[in-house]
């Protein structure tokens, strides 16, 4: 492992106070929302480039993996959060509804860089993908109503499409490059040498993701310091108990060790863009619940990133 691996936490975190300087102190916030995605796709198309075609057609007939990942998803996760909610943040339903909505949207993005930077077995993470995508914009306005006693409504469709984009155009650029690489040697080895620097790649897009994301949103979240606090004990508590309760969960269900990984990042990463798109597309008059997803990630990313670090230091001592 190189040394800009090993300090990925720190990377990450930089990258984001970067981000939160330079989008106050320049013009960098107003355009900086239009390069998330393009940064989001350059970083899964190492991703997907790096996998191998029969192990992701493998990777679905595994259901027990499937049934784990969408049982702390979908079932555990939403339970525990809402006790959360009423734990950290009693005297304030928008910030509650903020925690939730990001809580209970899976990663469809985000959780392939880091299992891929853990390690682990990003196949059998991207299995689950396509049915955590469909279950979160479905579940979500159940959660809200169920927890918070209102109806939901959502402008769904056009969201589905924009991931759908975001996902497919890497995929596909990924599979044609695949397929150059059987009929020409100049593109085999350009290839190569890709999938050879993927870590590095990724973790520089990654960065470059974060950075942008938090210039886009920097003057709401400086202006409103104290929101940082408030949901830090919550996430930090969230992303501990899970953490070490799916590892424990993966190893009673004999999972090897690469396949608990992959488990670990499908349950632990977010998905922050998605649910601030809902956000501010139904919530347009309450503020607070969007900057409780803005700031959200600020905590989130460089957790998974110390997470992925401490889960190839556990795996190469086992190993």
């Amino acid at each position: 492992m190189n040394f800009a691996i090993r300090i990925q936490p720190v990377l990450i975190f930089c990258a984001a106070l970067s981000g939160l300087l330079l989008g106050s102190t320049t013009d960098l916030g107003s355009f900086s929302v239009h390069l998330i995605e393009p940064f989001l796709m350059v970083l899964l198309f190492c991703v997907f480039l790096s996998a191998d075609g029969q192990n992701l057609k493998n990777a679905f007939l595994n259901l027990r993996f499937t049934l784990a990942a969408s049982a702390v998803n979908f079932v555990w996760t939403p339970l525990f959060t809402y006790g959360l909610c009423l734990l950290f943040l009693p005297g304030s339903q928008d910030l509650q509804m903020g925690l939730m909505m990001l809580m209970v949207t899976p990663c469809t993005d985000w959780y392939l860089v880091f299992t891929g930077l853990a390690k682990g077995n990003t196949e059998l993470g991207a299995s689950v993908l396509p049915l955590n995508l469909l279950l979160q914009i479905l579940l979500l306005p159940v959660y809200l109503l169920l927890f918070f006693g209102s109806s939901i409504s959502t402008e769904s469709g056009s969201m589905v499409l924009s991931i759908v984009l975001v996902l497919l155009i890497p995929f596909v650029l990924s599979l044609l490059l695949k397929m150059g690489s059987r009929r020409s040697d100049i593109i085999a080895r350009g290839t190569d040498w890709l999938r050879a620097c993927g870590d590095e790649v990724q973790l520089c897009f990654l960065c470059l993701a974060v950075m942008a994301m938090f210039a886009s949103e920097s003057r709401s979240v400086l202006a409103n310091p104290g929101l940082f606090l408030q949901l830090l004990a919550p996430l930090a508590v969230f992303f501990t108990v899970n953490f070490m309760l799916v590892r424990r969960m993966g190893q009673a269900m004999k999972m090897a060790a690469d396949d608990i990984t992959a488990l670990n990042f499908t349950t632990l990463a977010r998905n922050s863009p998605l649910s601030l798109a809902i956000a501010v597309a139904a919530f347009p008059d309450r503020p607070l619940i969007s900057l409780a997803l803005v700031i959200g990630p600020l905590i989130e990313l460089p957790v998974l990133g110390l997470i992925a670090s401490t889960i190839r230091r556990l795996n190469a001592a086992k190993a």
